[in-house]
């Protein structure tokens, strides 16, 4: 019989993984994920440990003081979700919401500060939780936060805030603007890898959620577990749950100690003066921005009429080729009218503006412009 001589296996090694893949250097100036400094990248270098190993319990602590300082919040219940912003959004309404009752969300364009709007929609649904965009990276608009919270507390539902785009970009006060839920993503201003998502929860969320009826949908984002593994209990012994990124955790931390050294207001300021002097630069340049109002521009995520005449993907194709720039077209309801450019974090610099304003002034110079 020749079976022996002849292979068990019926698939073979594949051969792309026999040679080496050599990862290319880019400029993402996107809407994120954004560059990794390399003190972050050697941060997440370090040997592996165990995820229940003394010291990383200890990082996993020195992240909770990062995020409760990013946040500018008190709250005990502050932990990062092993997953990106989106796993922090799930682990947001999945532990907050029940069956049957109902949340509001507020889409940018109809809202802006019409409070009475509010309040009125609040009066009519009776939502548990109001959820608001803090940065909506798809139109590049930052939303005002004052008083909002205030108003969700008059009609006993609870305020959620998503601040993926921009955290560390443009200011946020948790405790002071009585956010009960918020959360951020790793991979955009903090500049680590995506895959690990800051998130703090208020007395008042707690309250709610540690009083359900029924179990969140979720295991894995099932917070009394979270509240667990990330020591915010109080329990003097943490047991296992999940496996957590403990390498994309050196990351976290690495970043955050980024912030606390450059300091939040200063982190502000620069993006707010970066995004400044980038919008300048496109009005001389002849480009239009998509945001109006001075006051309601996304400092960490510009988004530029698309120019008239030229095909949008033109031009990212070619500043992508000919300059190893990333920048992305729009998102939902901005496709196709937008170009959106990401400055965040270590990518947030005039000099890197300067790059970006040649890139465009070159693919336009070179990209067919349509005779219609």
């Amino acid at each position: 019989l020749h079976c022996t001589s002849m292979s068990s296996l019926s698939v073979p090694p594949p051969q792309c993984l026999l040679q080496p893949f050599t990862v290319p250097h880019r400029y993402l100036f996107g809407p994120g994920p954004s560059n990794v400094p390399p003190r972050i990248s050697t941060a997440g270098a370090q040997p592996m440990l165990g995820h229940l190993h003394a010291e990383t319990i200890e990082i996993m602590d020195h992240i909770k003081s990062g995020i409760q300082y990013a946040f500018q919040t008190q709250n005990r219940m502050t932990l990062a979700v092993s997953g990106p912003g989106h796993a922090a959004m799930e682990c947001a309404i999945f532990n907050t919401v029940e069956s049957g009752e109902s949340v509001l969300i507020a889409v940018h364009g109809i809202w802006g500060e019409r409070a009475a709007e509010m309040a009125e929609r609040i009066a009519k649904y009776k939502p548990v939780l109001f959820f608001l965009t803090h940065g909506e990276s798809s139109t590049g608009v930052l939303h005002p936060i004052d008083g909002i919270g205030e108003l969700c507390h008059k009609y006993d539902c609870l305020f959620l805030v998503d601040s993926v785009a921009a955290l560390g970009g443009a200011p946020i006060y948790m405790d002071k603007q009585g956010i009960d839920i918020l959360y951020t993503g790793s991979q955009k201003v903090l500049n680590a890898p995506p895959g690990t998502a800051p998130i703090s929860f208020s007395e008042r969320a707690c309250h709610k959620i540690f009083n359900r009826k029924t179990k969140p949908v979720s295991y894995f984002l099932d917070l009394s577990w979270l509240a667990n593994y990330w020591g915010c209990d109080g329990k003097p012994v943490r047991s296992y749950h999940h496996t957590g990124p403990i390498t994309g955790l050196y990351s976290l931390r690495e970043s955050l100690a980024i912030l606390a050294e450059t300091g939040l207001e200063n982190s502000w300021k620069q993006h707010k003066d970066v995004a400044e002097y980038f919008h300048m630069g496109l009005e001389k340049m002849g480009l239009k921005l998509f945001v109006q109002d001075k006051k309601a521009r996304l400092p960490t995520v510009t988004t530029i009429v698309a120019p008239p005449g030229y095909e949008w993907r033109e031009i990212t194709g070619y500043i992508m080729k000919n300059h190893n720039i990333e920048i992305s077209g729009g998102l939902g309801p901005s496709l196709g009218m937008v170009l959106r450019v990401g400055l965040m974090g270590c990518n947030s610099t005039k000099a890197h503006v300067d790059m970006i304003l040649q890139a465009l002034a070159d693919a336009l110079k070179h990209c067919h412009k349509s005779k219609v």
